[in-house]
């Protein structure tokens, strides 16, 4: 199982370093609120199908789950411009392997 780290905003730059030279996933969903709920239908749709593909994460990874905040924070040029988002670095070997490169690239 991988490790878990949740952060908010911008506090995904600093997690990702702290974690630098592993393999990180990171989730970006739009940011819940007190109670718990999302505003964004697509997140909620999102999250149970994330959860369970970290079941089948090798372990020394890293998950960091970013909340990036509500849509008019997360729409503009300088943050994410679409959540829900996930995404793996701390490899390029995804490069090398064309099954990913073609499944990436032909996905709608």
């Amino acid at each position: 199982m991988a490790r878990e780290v949740s952060v908010s905003g911008f506090g995904f730059h600093r997690a990702g370093e702290q974690h630098n030279g592993k393999t990180i996933f990171a989730s970006f969903t739009g940011s819940k609120d007190t109670g718990g709920k999302s505003g964004c239908p697509d997140c909620v749709q999102a999250e149970p199908v994330v959860r369970e593909g970290l079941k089948h994460v090798r372990e020394g990874c890293v998950f960091i789950y970013c909340q990036a905040g509500d849509k008019p924070y997360w729409k503009t040029l300088n943050n994410v411009t679409a959540v829900p988002t996930l995404l793996k670095y701390g490899t390029q070997s995804v490069c090398l392997q064309a099954n990913l490169v073609k499944t990436l690239f032909s996905e709608d």
